[in-house]
């Protein structure tokens, strides 16, 4: 009897001179698992000083989107392996963030959570048509992480917040707008650009630019008015009564997504964005968002979220605390507090 052979989750190698980095992972949106990131850092590690590589590519398998984040189901199983997948996941991201040659990467698709984490430190991020942008982790009571603090507390008008709290959406236009996507590419010309760019990898941002086409206006641009207005409130309880108070029909579909997430995520993030703000480095910002992973892949909630919206899909979490108020400063305190000294999270070499 033949066994079947399994696909590696990660495609790993080289053409000429570019690395390839593909996802491999299509049944589960390519979620990634800490072996999958394990791989990829190898990899970067491993091409990082050979002369003759000049470009890494990051893209995926299939049609069903670039990656929909981290494989939460498993973390949420075993609180030993959701440090250890937080870890391999922080150390890839920033080690993405300082690489010293040209990363590309292709968003066509869902990109989310993880998803982001691989993409965003790119030089070079390419949406198409069937991009979507999210940080949606509020909605099962984590928190934006993977350099969420760091990127979203940089995008402009307050817009990166309002993304952590309610989980919204962004198309390719609206990824071009707020600096998620540096280029705008056909879906349907992506074998063709890739292909471009093995032969010729020196001429990146020139073949970049010929495949290039006009996303469209942007939707988001209708609301950066009150995104910036009301969430730039000094607390998440000031953003709520804003929102109530403003009335109109965008403020309560926000008032909505924000009353159907962890309260305790809500206040996590909010206070993650503060303090990315004012990291010194990317370093400095993955070193806190780790504590607050290894805490919070222990909390009830995590547990609740992943259940509710993906295991049973009943989309009916039961939130502890259950509102803004139950999440005291001194919780707080404690989710971010640093951990002892051989826990804290480290880069690679």
């Amino acid at each position: 009897m033949n066994e079947a052979i399994s696909e590696p989750e990660v495609l790993v190698r080289v053409e000429g001179a570019v690395g390839r980095l593909t996802l491999n992972r299509p049944r589960a949106l390519h979620a990634l698992t800490t072996d999958m990131c394990r791989t990829m850092a190898e990899a970067l590690l491993a091409w990082r000083e050979a002369v003759d590589l000049r470009i890494v590519m990051i893209d995926h398998a299939g049609e069903r989107g670039f990656c929909a984040g981290g494989d939460v189901r498993r973390a949420v199983q075993d609180g030993q392996a959701a440090r250890e997948f937080f870890h391999a996941e922080y150390r890839l991201n920033e080690l993405l963030f300082r690489y010293p040659k040209s990363v590309v990467t292709l968003m066509d698709g869902v990109t989310m959570g993880g998803g982001v984490g691989i993409s965003r430190p790119a030089r070079f991020r390419v949406a198409t048509e069937r991009t979507v942008f999210a940080m949606p982790e509020a909605s099962i009571g984590l928190f934006p992480d993977v350099g969420g603090g760091w990127y979203l507390s940089r995008m402009p008008g307050h817009i990166g917040l309002w993304l952590a709290l309610t989980g919204a959406h962004l198309r390719a236009a609206d990824c071009k707008l707020v600096g998620v996507a540096t280029h705008f590419v056909e879906s349907a010309c992506l074998p063709e650009l890739k292909a471009a760019i093995v032969a010729e990898p020196a001429a990146l941002e020139c073949l970049l630019a010929e495949f290039v086409v006009d996303p469209g206006r942007p939707s988001l641009a209708v609301h950066q008015d009150e995104i910036e207005g009301i969430f730039s409130m000094a607390s998440v309880e000031a953003i709520f009564e804003a929102l109530a108070a403003a009335g109109t029909d965008w403020a309560r579909e926000q008032l909505a997504m924000l009353r159907a997430n962890s309260p305790q995520t809500l206040k996590v993030a909010f206070r993650q964005l503060q303090l990315g703000r004012k990291a010194r480095s990317f370093g400095e910002n993955m070193v806190m968002e780790y504590r607050v992973a290894t805490r919070l892949a222990q909390c009830h909630d995590f547990r609740e979220g992943v259940r509710a919206l993906l295991v049973d899909k009943d989309k009916a979490p039961r939130w502890d605390p259950p509102a803004l108020d139950g999440v005291t400063k001194a919780l707080l305190d404690e989710i971010f507090a640093p951990l002892p000294s051989a826990e804290e999270w480290t880069p690679l070499p």
